[in-house]
């Protein structure tokens, strides 16, 4: 039996599609059966559905409140079996209520090396202005378990990746996924997924 994992996303799904692709070339032990959004137009959901795996979208104005939200990825997630969960450019804050029920079960990957740069706040291309605002010469990735800090469970991978004269966040961006992200992803999720498989005899 594999392990089941559920990828939450929010926009276009490029960790995803790494996540996928790892899948196809047996890098990855445990399985993607669920897809879940929080955004109705988001591109991940069609890759999802490309790759053949189920997809949801639950959306926190028609829930009502963060609880009532929170409580629907929950009932999915149950209905599913899901084991791991992994955030790949999931753009809500899970709160304590969440997280608490999947200790060491959730992994974020992030566009810097934590500590630097994380925390509420720091997404997307303001992670990458941020790193060439301060002048740093190194940023990169990292993978860590969630937990109710934004950016604050322990850490599971990290990667480097050299800033370049000329850089923009944009380009930053970019060659961060590429050189980072793409890699450290699927490898931390097969870390969380062998151990899991260690602790489970019947998988």
């Amino acid at each position: 039996m594999k392990t089941k994992i559920a990828v939450l996303v929010s926009g276009g799904g490029t960790n995803l599609q790494a996540l996928i692709d790892a899948q196809g070339e047996t890098l990855l032990s445990g399985e993607i059966v669920l897809v879940i959004s929080n955004n109705r137009d988001a591109y991940a959901l069609e890759r999802a559905k490309k790759a053949g795996i189920d997809t949801a979208v639950v959306l926190k104005k028609e829930c009502g409140s963060q609880a009532a939200f929170e409580e629907k990825l929950k009932e999915l997630l149950t209905a599913y079996g899901i084991e791991v969960i992994i955030l790949a450019g999931f753009m809500t804050i899970l709160t304590e209520n969440f997280t608490a029920c999947y200790p060491k079960r959730i992994l974020n990957v992030h566009p810097s090396l934590i500590p630097s740069f994380c925390g509420e706040g720091f997404y997307g291309l303001r992670v990458h202005q941020a790193a060439l605002d301060y002048g740093v010469k190194v940023t990169g990735a990292t993978v860590h378990f969630v937990n109710e800090i934004p950016d604050g469970g322990e850490i599971i991978a990290q990667k480097a990746v050299y800033i370049e004269p000329g850089d923009t966040p944009e380009t930053l961006q970019r060659r961060v996924m590429e050189q980072a992200e793409w890699i450290l992803l699927p490898q931390a999720a097969e870390t969380v997924c062998a151990e899991l498989q260690k602790q489970d005899p019947r998988k």
